[in-house]
This record gives C-alpha cells, sequence and structure tokens, in this order.
C-alpha cells in the first residue's frame, strides 16, 4: 500500500437511534464533528485557563459551532439546538469532521488501485459483486484510475464486513447504529472500508442501500473528504432517495479530478448524462419549480433542492427538500401552497397531490389532483397561491387559472379565467407564485412579476432571484 507517514481518521456513517439526553448528545455530536472541545476538555490541555463559560467566543463556543453546522446542512443558523437541528443530527451520517483539516492531500500514488472483497449472507455473492463493481466504476468513468478485484491475493484496499467490535477502535454497535466506516489511503488499514453485517443491507429501497454507501466510503478511501454541497455523494448525511439514483456530482467530479486527473474518455462518457450540478441561486437563467411561505420563512424549489429564506438571518443557503420531509415529497415539484388556514402544506406533482401538517402527511394524501374539483382534462398545475384573506387558492394551469374554495372545498364558479384577464401583462406560463408584502408575484421562467395584490396592475418585472441575498438592487 501507499507509503506515507500520515495519520489516517476513520471515517464512520453513524446514526443515534436511541433515546438521549439533547445537550450531552449536542455536546458528542459537536466534538466529534465540529472539533468543540467542552470547558473541562480545553482546562486539561492548556494552562492558560479562560475564566469564560461556554459563552465565550472563539472556536469553542457551542452556540457558535451549532451556527457552523446549521450553515453546512442549510439550517437557519440560530445557534439553538431546534427540533429539526436535533432531526439532521440524527440522520445516518459519515463519521469523518466536517471541518477541514488544513494538510498534506492524501491519495493514491499509482493509477492502478486493487480491492479485496468478503462478502456477507444477506447479499448473494453475485450481487455484492456487483454492487461494488459499479461503484469503483463510477470514480473510473471520471479518472484515469483502474480498480481491479482480487481473491486471493494481498490487496491495497480490504474491503470486509464486520460485526461488534473487530480491532480497529471503532466497534460496530447493531442494526440502527454505525453502517459503515472507511479509512483515508495509507499503509496497512489505509484505504480499507468496512460495513456493519449486521445492517439491513440491500441493493433496492428495502434497507440500507449498500451502493449508495460504497459509493460514498471508496470516494473517502480515495482521499476525498466531505463536501457542503448536499446534491454531492461526499455530503455527510445519508441521503439514498429510492427515486434517484446515486451518482457522483459535479462536485463529486471536479474533487476527485484534482487528485488524480481526467479520464482521457471523460468527456465521450458523460456526454449524454453530465455530472448533476446542485442549482445555484444567482444563476441568472434559474427557473424555480415552485415558491410557498411556510410560516416565516420563503421557500424556493428547484429539482430535489429548495432554498430557506427567513426575515432575520440574510444568508440562505441551498439544501435536499427530503431534509424537510424525507423520502415523501416528489423532486421536481409542479407546484407548492401553505393553507395557513388550516396550517398545512400542499405540494403537487403530475396527477398527486400531498398534504402535511408540520412534517406529518395529512391522513387520506396523496390523492389525484381532481380531487380539489380540478377537470380531469387537467394533467397537473403549474402553480399554486394561497390568499389569506379570501380563503381562496388560485391554480395556474397553462394561459388559465381556477379558483378553489379552501372552506367549502369546491371550485368557484366562473372559472377558469385567463390569466392576462386579472394579471395584465402575463402572457406567458406561470411556473410559480407568491403573496409577499402586500404584493402578488408570478414567476415565469427565469422572471418574477410583481402586481398589486387587489388591483393586479404591473408594476415591476425583477429577477427570480430578488429575494435572495444575491440579488442588487
Amino acid at each position: 500500500k501507499l507509503d506515507n507517514n500520515l495519520h489516517c481518521p476513520i471515517m464512520m456513517l453513524w446514526f443515534s437511534g436511541k433515546s438521549t439526553i439533547p445537550v450531552i448528545f449536542l455536546q458528542e455530536y459537536l466534538r466529534h464533528f465540529y472539533d468543540y472541545q467542552p470547558k473541562a476538555e480545553r482546562q486539561k490541555r492548556t494552562t492558560d485557563i479562560s475564566k469564560d463559560d461556554d459563552s465565550t467566543t472563539g472556536s469553542c463556543d457551542k452556540k457558535t459551532k451549532v451556527q457552523e453546522m446549521q450553515r453546512y446542512f442549510g439550517l437557519l443558523p440560530s445557534g439553538e439546538l431546534t427540533e429539526e437541528t436535533l432531526a439532521v443530527m440524527k440522520k445516518p451520517r459519515c463519521g469523518l469532521s466536517d471541518v477541514e483539516q488544513v494538510g498534506e492531500t492524501v491519495r493514491w500514488k499509482k493509477k492502478r488501485i486493487s480491492y479485496r472483497l468478503e462478502t456477507i449472507k444477506l447479499i448473494s455473492v453475485a450481487d455484492q459483486n456487483v454492487i461494488f463493481r459499479r461503484a469503483w466504476k463510477l470514480w473510473s468513468n471520471v479518472t484515469p484510475l483502474k480498480f481491479r478485484n482480487r481473491i486471493m491475493t494481498v490487496a491495497d484496499i480490504d474491503i470486509f464486513f464486520y460485526s461488534g467490535d473487530h480491532n480497529d477502535s471503532s466497534p460496530f454497535d447493531g442494526r440502527g447504529g454505525v453502517l459503515a466506516h472507511a479509512f483515508m489511503p495509507g499503509l496497512h488499514i489505509g484505504g480499507d472500508v468496512h460495513f456493519d453485517s449486521d445492517e439491513d443491507w440491500s441493493f433496492n429501497s428495502t434497507g440500507i442501500n449498500l451502493f449508495a454507501v460504497a459509493i460514498h466510503e471508496f470516494g473517502h478511501a480515495l482521499g476525498l473528504s466531505h463536501s457542503s454541497d448536499p446534491g454531492a455523494i461526499m455530503y455527510p448525511a445519508y441521503n439514498f432517495d429510492p427515486n434517484y439514483e446515486p451518482q457522483l456530482s459535479f462536485d463529486d467530479v471536479k474533487n476527485i479530478q484534482k487528485l488524480y486527473g481526467v479520464n482521457p474518455n471523460f468527456t465521450s462518457l458523460t456526454s449524454k448524462r453530465p455530472p448533476p450540478k446542485t442549482p445555484t441561486k444567482c444563476d441568472p437563467y434559474l427557473s424555480f419549480d415552485a415558491v410557498t411561505e411556510l410560516q416565516q420563512e420563503v421557500l424556493f424549489f428547484k429539482d430535489r433542492f429548495m432554498w430557506r429564506k427567513h426575515p432575520e438571518f440574510e444568508e440562505t443557503r441551498v439544501s435536499l427538500i427530503s431534509s424537510l420531509w424525507p423520502d415523501t415529497v416528489p423532486a421536481n415539484l409542479d407546484a407548492v401552497y401553505e393553507n395557513t388556514w388550516e396550517n398545512v402544506v400542499v405540494f403537487f406533482k403530475d396527477q398527486k397531490v400531498w398534504a402535511f401538517s408540520g412534517y406529518d402527511l395529512v391522513s387520506g394524501y396523496p390523492k389525484p389532483i381532481s380531487s380539489f374539483g380540478l377537470p380531469k382534462t387537467v394533467k397537473r398545475v403549474d402553480a399554486a397561491l394561497y390568499d389569506e384573506q379570501s380563503g381562496k387558492t388560485l391554480f395556474f394551469v397553462g394561459s388559465e387559472y381556477y379558483s378553489y374554495n379552501e372552506a367549502t372545498k369546491k371550485m368557484d364558479k366562473g372559472f377558469p379565467k385567463q390569466v392576462d384577464e386579472t394579471f395584465l401583462g402575463m402572457t406567458s406560463k406561470v411556473t410559480a407564485a407568491l403573496q409577499q408584502g402586500g404584493y402578488t408575484y408570478l414567476y415565469s421562467g427565469p422572471q418574477m412579476f410583481e402586481y398589486a395584490m387587489w388591483s393586479g396592475r404591473l408594476y415591476r418585472v425583477l429577477r427570480n432571484s430578488y429575494f435572495l441575498p444575491c440579488t442588487k438592487y
């Protein structure tokens, strides 16, 4: 194996599925992943003891560390242990610190890397070989690296399934705890990948998806650290989506090519399916799938991502829709609106609609969109706009819109109407809608049209990112 003297930190996919005191859990989480040192530990490490408690500023400030974690995961950086923050902390994730370590880059010094596999009985040997071969191929597709499976001889990377204590100072804890861990490239155990044999491993969506975990761990075995891009394979949280095939993102490809260079066939391999890139809020051509208010926030949806704008915080970070509504709300939404009277948020995708109260799916959902009284000729809703004053929701479909009475659960008579009859100048398709500060905002492609809420008078045509911090008006 690669000859270097660097310390190779272990990386573990970790999940707290057990009850625990939140404050103690928070402290342990921050210590493990964000280099937090409680005051008692700092006193042991230095003779220059500060008289301040944990509320003092600096690298050991607990609130600062919580904010750091919240920013990393696209949460509101309040510094408080909110229910949402705690939920994110308890998700399956990789055990490598999210604080990037400054030092020499660790990588393999050769292009041909061998691996050796010890299988488990839960999945057939043939299926495991296919899964790991596919996972390695994702990395070799974009780099000059070649991976070879060795059956009997010594290999650069050993892949094992272990249970409990397996003599590497990082014991597994049975189903529901540690999923897997890996080591950076190096001598002896360096580069090795260990999976917990007690987990419910699968090659589909019924258990822990071995393919998704393997891609991530192999990235570490090649020398990659974590990425704050929620669309990246190297994002710390385990984000397997049964509706989304795991693949390398633009960010993953860029970072692995920094270490090993570019596969000569990279362009031809990716021309039909380029690496997916997480959308950026400052893209002048960005078109939102949907926009809605949710309590005090405004949520902007695109693909499987969203931005959250809160009036008390200037910054907005992109995060996964599944970070709030795991595995239930689909990507590439058609429309979203919040019914403040019933305190539910409603999602539309194709001919289905979902309603959530908080994070919980309302009983009886999903339903067909026809349950709202829309004619069967309507195959999808382009945008939805809830008016709190009237209790009506407008559904935009092509060049027309419908008015739905939330109290009676019926469509208003006299609809549909032409959009440009009410909203003058709106001749293109409405792709998202929002009411904010006494104005109605209709989105169409990369533009946003500002209307007086009651008169329908057009005031301004703005870019989509108007409400996001990158806008300079």
